[in-house]
């Protein structure tokens, strides 16, 4: 009888209770990727998209519970040469159109560590979809000293091999893989933003 009074208690308590992904919003202004590749064995050439927007569904107590989605178009891509810019867009590589976007959308988070995690997800890029993991650290998160709300900041890393998305040209001369580097900061979504 007392096990069935403790289980019917324990229902009636409110589902609000548990713990939930906070919404979070990517701040633009700093969050970046840069883009790295070996060229002829000569030099390593890099490359960026930043200005993307994304949204992070963050569960500090329970990491491996959040999740995250980002997207930016293939043209916001930044080389620093606009020659080289041009033969990245062209047929040999993305020939890509004006509103052609890059995604990542996570499909699994295994935490690794007190502030790290391998973020599992579907990469969309050149128009074809492949699993990527990206091994991701917590720098921060708290509430920001000017913006006066929870934020959050995260670094992360990985490899792509570029003829898996059609884009191998040249390999493997310039180099097939190509190294990212992520950092991030969001913004927790507050009632007064909307």
């Amino acid at each position: 009888m007392k096990k069935t009074l403790l289980a019917a208690a324990l229902m009636s308590l409110p589902f609000a209770a548990m713990a939930e992904p906070e919404a979070y919003k990517l701040d633009a202004s700093h969050s970046q990727i840069l883009f790295s590749y070996n060229h002829l064995g000569y030099s390593t050439t890099w490359g960026m998209f930043s200005g993307f927007e994304g949204d992070i569904q963050f569960d500090q107590e329970n990491p491996a519970n959040s999740s995250v989605t980002v997207s930016f178009p293939v043209r916001s891509m930044f080389t620093g040469w606009e020659g080289r810019f041009e033969h990245f867009m062209s047929a040999d590589f993305f020939g890509a159109a004006e509103d052609e976007m890059v995604t990542f959308t996570s499909t699994a988070i295994e935490v690794t560590g007190e502030t790290t995690a391998n973020i599992t997800g579907d990469l969309t890029l050149n128009g074809i979809t492949k699993p990527v993991t990206l091994a991701a650290t917590l720098n921060q998160a708290g509430d920001h000293p000017m913006e006066g709300k929870p934020w959050a900041g995260f670094d992360a890393t990985a490899t792509l091999v570029r003829s898996d998305f059609e884009l191998g040209m040249f390999a493997p001369f310039v180099s097939d893989e190509v190294q990212l580097q992520i950092s991030l900061e969001a913004m927790k979504v507050m009632e007064t933003d909307s």
